[in-house]
């Protein structure tokens, strides 16, 4: 991904920052503090963890931002550096998740179960059998309840690494697109299909909870 232009509140910031200003920092970490924790708690299991992770990344930017030329935004570079340290803390737990794996499909490659489809000699073969109930269609206080909230992050805790990562940064944290693909250094293309596979694998969870009730 390319990166853009840094604005003038950011140039200003980073010029703060690598004059050594105390207030820029603080506001720094204001900013960006809660979800570098939440972002390590997608590499780490343990939020003491998480917590030390993130102050070995804030140890790292306040020795590394006079070396910091803007060639990302200095949200990315702080999440990158996050990542970095958390993946070293995930290695020691037995959790690697190597740079490399970000470019793998993050499991396999089935995003719906095939017994959900029409067979060879069907009328429409490849077709839905039965199609999935309209979230829509259903009451709001069903899809906003305790309960619901619970199958869906139990649901994302099973995932494959690399899905849980893209799929907590896309719809939980509500990070852009381009971001994601800045920060873990994915393509646009394998971002989109690790986010399909992830919110097909919650959907389904979903409509069976539904189903139950």
């Amino acid at each position: 991904m390319e990166a853009t232009a840094p604005t003038a509140d950011e140039t200003a910031l980073v010029a703060a920052l690598q004059a050594r200003n105390e207030a820029a920092f603080v506001a720094l970490v204001g900013e960006h503090g809660a979800a570098m924790r939440r972002f390590a708690l997608t590499f780490v299991r343990s939020p003491g963890v998480a917590d030390e992770v993130v102050q070995e990344a804030w140890i790292g930017v306040l020795q590394g931002i006079e070396r910091f030329e803007s060639r990302s935004s200095l949200k990315t570079w702080l999440f990158r550096i996050v990542a970095n340290k958390a993946k070293t803390r995930a290695a020691k737990e037995a959790r690697s998740l190597p740079f490399s794996a970000l470019e793998a499909d993050g499991g396999d490659g089935v995003a719906v179960s095939a017994d959900r489809f029409q067979g060879p000699g069907s009328t429409h073969p490849g077709g839905w059998i039965s199609f999935p109930e309209p979230w829509h269609q259903l009451p709001e206080q069903k899809l906003l309840s305790e309960e619901t909230r619970a199958v869906i992050d139990t649901e994302i805790a099973r995932l494959p690494d690399v899905q849980r990562l893209v799929i907590t940064l896309r719809d939980v944290e509500g990070w852009p697109a381009d971001e994601i693909c800045n920060v873990l250094e994915l393509s646009e293309t394998n971002q989109r299909v690790l986010l399909h596979r992830a919110r097909s694998r919650v959907r389904a969870a979903l409509e069976r909870y539904f189903a139950e009730e």
